[in-house]
């Protein structure tokens, strides 16, 4: 798993595409959370509070992400350099793992950045740094956890095709469906709180309210899961049929 991680880790960096990615990111948030005018400003926003800042991650997360990881299995099947890792000693699980962890990581990146932005937060409050450190640290976590399940959905959907825009699509579909849809659905059946319960966006609020619950950690742990295990039978069945 570690030779398949460094390799992808400088895959990302070895061209520009890592470092546009997280300058666009970066970019791209500082303008929205302190130049456009909007809901999500926090100068505009009356009092030291980073929730608009939480709120977008989401939405951001669904093109940053998705961006990242389409390039895992598509590159390899395209490449042919899929056929080695098959014949490889390694199992379809570390080579997974590999990948997801590197892709993992590059968020964890670009999200230390935005420390400052939080902290420029907190300078600007009256009185200063009046900030509910409990919601901020439980907001982090939930977008950790959060992103660890796109990136399982995004290696899945690579897995898929040898395509990085369909890969990315994909990804970008399934994400915001299972963040968004199942509260969608919920609030059309009359507010049914156990189907909005199966959707990350129920349990990703949950977290940023600072209360940290160990049935919304196990939810993201068990969607990690599912699409790590989708993906290793995807690719065992075509390793099986080569």
């Amino acid at each position: 798993m570690r030779a398949i991680f460094i390799k992808e880790w400088n895959g990302y960096f070895s061209s520009i595409t890592g470092y546009l990615i997280i300058g666009l990111f970066l970019l791209i948030l500082g303008l929205v959370l302190f130049v456009f005018r909007g809901e999500f400003n926090l100068l505009d926003y009356g009092f030291a509070d980073a929730s608009p800042f939480f709120s977008l991650l989401p939405w951001l997360f669904l093109f940053l992400i998705p961006a990242i990881t389409m390039r895992s299995f598509t590159t390899e099947l395209q490449l042919g350099t899929m056929e080695m890792l098959y014949t490889s000693p390694l199992s379809m699980r570390a080579i997974i793992g590999g990948k997801f962890m590197a892709s993992f990581l590059m968020i964890l990146v670009a999200l230390v950045p935005t420390i400052l932005y939080i902290l420029s937060l907190g300078w600007l409050g009256n009185p200063q740094f009046n900030i509910d450190l409990g919601s901020v640290l439980g907001s982090y976590l939930g977008a950790l956890l959060l992103a660890a399940s796109y990136v399982s959905i995004g290696l899945f959907a690579s897995s898929l095709t040898s395509n990085q825009i369909i890969a990315f699509l994909l990804a970008a579909v399934l994400s915001f469906v299972m963040y968004f849809g199942f509260e969608g659905l919920a609030s059309q059946l009359s507010s049914n709180d156990l189907l909005e319960s199966l959707g990350m966006k129920y349990h990703y609020s949950s977290l940023s309210r600072g209360v940290l619950d160990t049935r919304d950690v196990t939810y993201f742990i068990v969607i990690c899961v599912f699409f790590f295990a989708l993906s290793e039978n995807i690719l065992t069945l075509k390793r099986k049929r080569k």
